[in-house]
């Protein structure tokens, strides 16, 4: 005679089975929340990380370009201020 009895035995398989199901089930209801929440995030338009990083990147560069037209444009500005008062200043004649 064995020490255990069959019924420990088969107790113990069944247990093992059981706590398998489980596992499975409990995989099971994650891959569904985890889709149901995908699904979700969809339907809101928000954006990835990622995609907000390159966005960012070139609202970043964008902004510093246009501090550099600023900047030229107000050179160019007053470039044109300087000749047009250049013109319109009276030269002395020669002969006078």
């Amino acid at each position: 005679m064995s020490d255990r009895p069959r019924i420990f035995d088969d107790l113990a398989g069944v247990a093992g089975g059981a706590f398998s199901a489980l596992a499975g089930v409990r995989e099971e209801i994650g891959a569904m929340v985890r889709a149901r929440v995908d699904e979700t995030l969809g339907s809101l338009n928000l954006v990835r990380r990622d995609e907000f990083e390159v966005v960012r990147e070139v609202a970043t560069r964008a902004r510093l370009a246009q501090g550099e037209m600023e900047n030229r444009i107000a050179r160019l500005e007053e470039r044109v201020s300087d000749l047009e008062a250049s013109l319109t200043t009276p030269t002395p004649h020669a002969g006078s």
